[in-house]
């Protein structure tokens, strides 16, 4: 389909897609195999000026939105889904700066992060506060000029290479979600140790760590908005990321799609390659038309984002959840078409399989979205 793009927004996604098939490509086995996080991409991310495409000009950016982000983060993920959540990511984590920051915050914070001599991290997460915001457990005591953070962050993506870290904290427990305060944590920080590395089962190529914070001293002027604002800081954060995780997940799916094309042509049974048979074409058939229908509603709930829509929430869940479901029946469906040869690492989908997983789990499981977008629904009614 013409999605009527720009030309400068083609010549985005070609870049994006000149890199992916030229830098990640020849490499996506081993970072997969290695659990190796691809520092030389991100090099070539930042040579091409993409690492801060979605940050304003004043801060160094390139001034674009979601919708050009979402555009990279697609063709990288095309390749690698790991390659792309690390790009994805390390938008997630500035726009909690974006959304809450002060000027000079912005000003201080962004620049090198625009320019990718900075990698970026947004921690939410915790052991026992995942999908339940409302229960973490890091807290923040004020103390002087200062405050002093305690707790366990976990899952955090670009944790291990990140410099600048986007932190909700608890300063009121009594106050439930209105008890949260954000926070830019920077690493090296007295008392800011990075934990343990996940062993995953996809995007190996990303780095997953934990977060310990022991009378983690961090200055009032580090702090993201005002104090009882850090919920909602995160969940504006995740309404505005959630369509750059549809969109990782629009380009595993795609990258699938362009593999199963391509064995069936070789894959001969029965004197006939096996794309002549009407079983294999009609999963394909399904599986392109499921891949356009999640890339239209991505793309469209990113330039409504854009455009400056102001309550985008229950569509930013709708891409999310939809893209994510579809890349992972596809990845399975190409699994499928590619019969043993597909369960074998020699063959790319499945590791397109394992990345796709996790586009319904994190940035607020699937089961989550549906909450979001049923309560939307319940008190705003189904009428257009």
């Amino acid at each position: 389909m013409d999605y009527f793009l720009t030309d400068e927004q083609k010549m985005v996604r070609d870049m994006a897609r000149e890199i992916a098939e030229k830098k990640v490509l020849p490499i996506r086995a081993e970072m997969d195999e290695k659990g190796e996080y691809p520092s030389e991409i991100q090099k070539e991310l930042a040579k091409a000026d993409l690492c801060g495409l979605w940050i304003p000009e004043e801060y160094g950016g390139m001034g674009k939105g979601t919708f050009e982000s979402a555009l990279v983060t697609e063709e990288l993920a095309r390749v690698c889904g790991g390659v792309a959540a690390n790009y994805a990511v390390n938008a997630l984590a500035t726009y909690p700066i974006l959304i809450g920051g002060t000027e000079e915050q912005k000003k201080h914070f962004l620049p090198p992060i625009a320019r990718g001599e900075k990698v970026s991290a947004f921690a939410l997460t915790e052991p026992g506060a995942g999908s339940d915001a409302a229960s973490l457990s890091t807290m923040a005591v004020p103390d002087g000029n200062d405050y002093i953070l305690n707790g366990t962050k976990c899952f955090i993506t670009n944790a291990e290479v990140a410099e600048v870290y986007t932190v909700i904290t608890m300063t009121d427990k009594s106050k439930g979600t209105r008890g949260t305060t954000a926070f830019i944590v920077e690493k090296g920080t007295p008392g800011f140790v990075i934990g343990k590395e996940e062993n995953k089962m996809g995007i190996r190529a990303t780095m997953t760590r934990e977060l310990h914070f022991q009378d983690c001293r961090v200055p009032k002027g580090n702090m993201l908005g005002k104090i009882g604002e850090g919920f909602k800081i995160g969940m504006r954060t995740l309404d505005k990321s959630r369509p750059g995780i549809a969109a990782q997940a629009v380009g595993i799916a795609q990258g699938a799609l362009e593999a199963s094309v391509e064995y069936a042509k070789t894959r001969q049974q029965f004197n006939q390659p096996i794309i002549h048979f009407q079983a294999i074409q009609f999963m394909l058939a399904d599986m392109a038309t499921q891949i356009e229908a999640a890339r239209a509603l991505v793309y469209q709930v990113c330039k409504n984002i854009d455009a400056g829509v102001e309550n985008y929430s229950k569509e930013s869940a709708m891409a999310k959840l939809f893209a994510s479901d579809v890349a992972m029946k596809v990845t399975t469906d190409a699994v499928q078409i590619f019969g043993g040869y597909g369960y074998m690492k020699e063959y790319p989908v499945e590791k397109m399989m394992r990345d796709a997983k996790i586009t319904q789990i994190y940035e607020g499981t699937n089961q989550i979205q549906r909450v979001v977008i049923g309560a939307s629904v319940v008190r705003e009614g189904a009428s257009r």
